[in-house]
């Protein structure tokens, strides 16, 4: 039997990775960052399971898909009598008696797509919503990994994500982290940021050659610990014109042209 060639990649252009399982995978192959990757695995009826009894809160989300669309928040209530089991999908809640009837549920909406089960991470809250950032890794025209910015996304007070295409408002890192960390701590605590977006850029481009930029999603937990919920290869450089600082995005267009993104 013969072997298939070997696509070849266009190493002067932007690779587009769209497997999330994939992605994750390459990150977690590296010793250093997979303390920081929240357990995720395909989604079928005994992984989902477990999960919950493990976690109590589990995020449910397509392997190839964007703007947080089909993202699924599910949980296990297991102090309650009833309706013990719920999920939320958009503003929509839906609770019921057994996990059988939710998961019954929830293939109905995955529609047999391929989808996967991840650990739920609590975010910490900016005036009562949730945040997330996004850390913006890029080649520089000297072909070094570089965080070129960071940005936080605000969740929509009635939604489970906070991507800005889905409602969520965006803000500067440092008025995210001012109720947590100041002064001297917090410049440290964002430079630990940049560092953790290179080392995941230098994990993915491990595996896929040709990758230029990635948009890496990061949740911070109530001890501050960084999560990495997902990484995206074609990341929306636009949501940094939101921020004072004009500079940042001056040089993401610098760096795009360099690599022939525009």
């Amino acid at each position: 039997m013969k072997k298939r060639p070997k696509r070849k990649i266009n190493l002067g252009r932007a690779r587009y990775v769209h497997s999330k399982i994939g992605k994750t995978r390459a990150v977690e192959a590296f010793p250093a960052l997979r303390k920081h990757v929240p357990l995720t695995m395909r989604m079928t009826h005994s992984t989902l399971l477990q999960m919950l009894k493990d976690y109590k809160m589990v995020y449910v989300k397509p392997n190839i898909g964007m703007f947080g669309n089909g993202v699924i928040r599910v949980e296990w209530a297991d102090e309650a009598k009833d309706k013990a089991y719920s999920y939320q999908l958009g503003v929509k809640e839906s609770r019921f008696d057994t996990f059988d009837e939710m998961y019954a549920s929830i293939l109905r909406v995955t529609n047999k797509r391929h989808y996967l089960a991840q650990k739920g991470i609590h975010l910490l809250k900016y005036k009562g919503n949730r945040f997330d950032l996004r850390v913006m890794v890029q080649q520089t025209p000297q072909r070094r990994w570089e965080t070129t910015g960071i940005i936080g996304r605000v969740a929509h007070p009635s939604k489970i994500v906070t991507n800005f295409h889905s409602g969520g408002t965006l803000k500067p890192v440092e008025t995210l982290l001012a109720s947590y960390v100041t002064g001297e701590e917090q410049r440290r605590y964002i430079l630990k940021l940049h560092a953790l977006g290179t080392q995941v850029a230098k994990a993915i481009h491990a595996k896929y050659r040709g990758v230029k930029e990635i948009g890496v999603d990061v949740a911070l937990d109530k001890e501050l610990n960084p999560w990495i919920l997902e990484v995206n290869t074609s990341p929306d450089p636009f949501i940094f014109r939101r921020l004072k600082d004009k500079r940042i995005f001056a040089k993401m267009r610098r760096y795009e042209r360099s690599y022939s993104r525009l």
